[in-house]
């Protein structure tokens, strides 16, 4: 595969990562009390052990410059030591207590169907497939978003940065500024984390690496936006006639 053929499909994969439901989280739909399940899948999903994640990608590595990318994005993840001054996995657990939630409940969160294949791929994915397909999943699909584009090209849009004060968990929830540390560190490091995660991939995979690359993104594609249609379902949404979340008319069953 050549090397821009690569780029627009890995582009094509980035651009699809949004899902329906999404909206209803960052509108305020989901209901307060539900909104925990959403946050437990996702810290043991995948943050609570992200920096594990990068690890594997660091260690199969061979090649010194990207394995120094890598470490660089690890040391940040694991200790906060660049920027944020503690465990980007810590401070994750900043948005459940502002929002008064037991932090109990992330220490042995169980998880739900979609979210347990999404993590079984992560791990075959950043073990079993080889080092290229282990940074391109956690540097560019788990770190990454649907605005890649606008990190390698000025003309196409870029991530937003709203105000920290019209970030939904405030806005919606009522979650204090200060309780936003996460959402700090990722603004200030997510420029230089996501041109490194393009260095990595543009420079460094082999033309014959390519396509499994793009056919694991892909897959993780599939197993994320699988994943995502669980938690809706656990936070009570469902998909209305216009495509976008709406509450289903009963919420009272229960999430597992």
């Amino acid at each position: 595969m050549e090397r821009d053929l690569f780029r627009e499909a890995l582009l094509g994969v980035m651009e699809r990562k949004r899902h329906w439901a999404w909206s209803g989280f960052t509108s305020g739909v989901v209901p307060r009390a539900r909104l925990h399940h959403h946050l437990e899948q996702e810290y043991a999903t995948y943050v609570r052990d992200f920096p594990v994640l990068l690890g594997r990608a660091y260690v199969q590595c061979p090649i010194a410059a990207v394995r120094r990318e890598l470490a660089e994005n690890l040391y940040e993840e694991e200790t906060g030591g660049l920027v944020a001054g503690r465990p980007h996995p810590e401070l994750f657990l900043e948005y459940p207590a502002g929002l008064g939630m037991d932090l109990r409940r992330f220490e042995h969160v169980e998880l739900i169907a979609g979210a347990r294949a999404y993590r079984e791929w992560l791990d075959e994915a950043t073990q079993a497939r080889g080092w290229e397909v282990a940074a391109a999943v956690t540097t560019l699909f788990l770190e990454g978003t649907q605005h890649e584009r606008g990190e390698l090209d000025e003309r196409a849009p870029r991530r937003p940065t709203p105000p920290l004060a019209e970030h939904p968990l405030v806005r919606h929830y009522g979650l204090p500024l200060e309780r936003l540390a996460l959402t700090k560190a990722h603004r200030a490091v997510e420029g230089e984390h996501r041109a490194a995660a393009w260095r990595v991939l543009l420079s460094y995979v082999d033309a014959e690496r390519r396509r499994p690359v793009v056919e694991a993104m892909e897959r993780t594609l599939g197993r994320w936006l699988l994943y995502r249609d669980d938690v809706a379902r656990v936070c009570g949404l469902e998909r209305g006639d216009d495509g976008r979340p709406r509450l289903r008319a009963r919420t009272g069953e229960s999430p597992r």
